[in-house]
């Protein structure tokens, strides 16, 4: 390994494939077992949690006790211990002989987390143990010249990564993503110019119909474009076919969408996630009716899983993808999905979502009529709704339709004094909505997502 490569996965940070450690100790052999069960990687001994580089230094000591605890997993472990710079890195193959063990049981990586196995798990690893996963195969028609920077940019941007000058061939084989021999199909789902001309079921149809039957379209999006598209186009149409209405206590407001924004991104990033992408001709599929929301992907449960084991078992058929929506924020480590929709739609006074599973996975979420709050008068709600709100609404909205836009642009458009869009425009920042990206000149707002 060189320097550069060693900077760029400090920078990345931890993940499903880097282990941050700040010194060596001999429970290492924990995260060599999980590593070896999962898609192989590195760990850096003297780099703390957070990036920040401690120093380690490599002795023949540690380098022979380092290779003995390998030696002793079951199966034995093969890995290379080298002196980078100030990093001790031990790199570990993915395993072909799984599931190992060490001294201490099974372990695994779960995004950037060691998670010791469940006898279930373990069962379970030992049946996939010889199955090549859909995001793992090498895209023989994909070369590195139809990788987009951008979108590479865009990832770090979103991971709060900051990096130099981007080289697309070692950014995709330091997330796993790659490996010499090619671009794996992970990568191409992710950051190729034009994924679905590569995997023709990259895509996301997102529908909005009237009434309660799947008959009459009042909106339809064909979001063909990569997995962060998808999920940002996906939201973007949610919101805009949801029921809001504002709540105003004090100086504070706050937008109460018909089902919970935030179990829906949970969702529907679980949809992107566990897809099973083996299947042609199919599409992730997320439809607004009149009284439920439904997002369905398709595969069933993976193998495993059953509905009685959500939010208790974790299982994964795209762990690349996972990681990657893990480093961008968009799904909390350690696959509690499903425990956070429940608590989200609990704080809402809302049923848990009917989960059902055949060939796709189901998902349908209860919509509820959005009533005055307790305590305030019906005419003051409908009042803010129709003024205040509808204006920032309607600048919102504008925004989506017309992303970059500067306030000079959207004055001219919208016919709003410039000091009261910027008035709306900060309000739409603090609460996460909106965000100027670029320079002054050339920059403008775009959705936040």
């Amino acid at each position: 390994m060189t320097s550069n490569e060693l900077n760029l996965l400090i920078k990345e940070g931890e993940g499903l494939t880097v282990e941050f450690k700040e010194k060596y100790t001999p429970k290492i052999d924990r995260d060599i077992v999980a590593i070896a069960n999962s898609k192989g990687g590195h760990i850096l001994l003297g780099v703390g949690d957070s990036g920040a580089i401690v120093g380690e230094v490599l002795t023949n000591k540690m380098k022979a006790e380092i290779v003995d605890l390998a030696r002793k997993c079951d199966p034995a472990i093969d890995v290379h211990v080298n002196q980078v710079d100030k990093i001790v890195v031990v790199t570990v193959e993915e395993g072909n002989e799984k599931p190992y063990s060490c001294s201490s049981g099974y372990f695994r990586r779960l995004d950037a987390i060691t998670q010791k196995m469940t006898q279930k798990e373990v069962a379970l690893l030992f049946r996939n143990t010889h199955t090549v996963s859909f995001e793992e195969r090498i895209h023989k028609d994909v070369s590195w010249n139809d990788i987009s920077k951008e979108k590479i940019r865009a990832f770090f941007k979103e991971a709060q990564i900051s990096v130099g000058k981007i080289n697309v061939k070692d950014v995709l084989i330091s997330l796993g993503l790659a490996t010499e021999e090619g671009i794996k199909n992970a990568g191409v789902l992710f950051f190729a110019k034009d994924p679905r001309r590569h995997i023709l079921q990259c895509e996301t149809i997102a529908v909005s119909f009237k009434g309660t039957n799947r008959v009459d379209i009042l909106d339809r999006n064909e979001i063909q474009n990569d997995l962060w598209t998808q999920y940002k186009d996906s939201m973007i149409f949610l919101r805009k076919h949801l029921n809001v209405r504002t709540e105003i206590k004090g100086l504070d407001r706050k937008d109460i969408y018909d089902v919970p924004l935030e179990a829906l991104r949970e969702a529907v990033a679980n949809a992107l996630i566990h897809r099973d992408y083996n299947v042609r001709g199919t599409s992730i599929m997320v439809e607004v009716h009149e009284d439920r929301v439904i997002i369905k992907n398709p595969g069933g449960f993976p193998n495993g899983m059953s509905q009685d084991k959500l939010g208790n078992l974790s299982v994964r058929r795209n762990e690349l993808i996972a990681d990657i929506f893990a480093r961008m924020h968009r799904v909390e480590r350690m696959g509690s999905g499903y425990k956070r929709i429940r608590e989200h739609m609990e704080a809402a006074g809302l049923p848990f979502p009917t989960i059902t599973s055949d060939e796709f996975f189901f998902i349908e979420f209860q919509r509820t009529k959005i009533k005055p709050v307790e305590g305030v008068n019906e005419g003051v709600i409908e009042g803010v709704n129709e003024g205040v709100t509808g204006d920032i609404e309607g600048l919102f909205q504008y925004i989506e339709k017309n992303p970059g836009k500067r306030v000079p642009q959207i004055s001219k458009v919208l016919k709003v004094p410039a000091k009261t869009l910027e008035r709306w425009l900060s309000q739409l920042k603090s609460e996460s909505k909106v965000e100027y990206r670029g320079s002054a000149k050339t920059g403008g707002y775009f959705i936040k997502t």
